[in-house]
């Protein structure tokens, strides 16, 4: 059982939230789960990027008191599970703490590991690409947890 999910990109202000509040949502009925994210380069007390966070509320997601945070080697060891959003992630993870290694996958990793590309200043039309991949990602991810 995965009690510790951390979802990790590089600013914690578009991806790796948007990934965080939808899983949260859709396991709304499963107590004493804790999702929570973090960047490897985060816009640390930064809120969630205006436009993810208007695609999350439109689908019925409120992510207004997201705050960007730093990954530490503490949160990653704490964490059960570890789910990032492009490869290069798991590599700065695994640089940061190597004993994570085996608890750390891509989001995509179900869908012959996609990368998730990052929105960030890009158009709407990007978001919503990312969202509808975060969607499916979270969604190949539920038997699992």
């Amino acid at each position: 059982m995965f009690n510790n999910i951390l979802m990790v990109c590089i600013g914690n202000i578009c991806r790796s939230p948007t990934a965080e509040y939808l899983l949260k949502h859709k396991l709304a009925d499963k107590p004493g789960v804790t999702i929570h994210s973090a960047g490897l380069g985060a816009l640390v007390g930064k809120p969630i990027d205006p436009s993810a966070g208007k695609i999350l509320t439109a689908n019925g997601v409120d992510a207004s008191d997201h705050s960007a945070r730093q990954v530490t080697a503490e949160l990653l060891l704490k964490a059960d599970l570890i789910l990032v959003m492009e490869q290069r992630h798991i590599k700065g993870i695994t640089e940061l703490a190597p004993q994570v290694s085996g608890k750390t996958f891509l989001l995509g990793k179900w869908s012959q590991n996609q990368p998730v590309p990052d929105p960030y200043r890009k158009s709407a039309e990007a978001f919503e690409h990312v969202y509808g991949q975060i969607d499916q990602f979270t969604n190949d991810w539920l038997k699992y947890l």
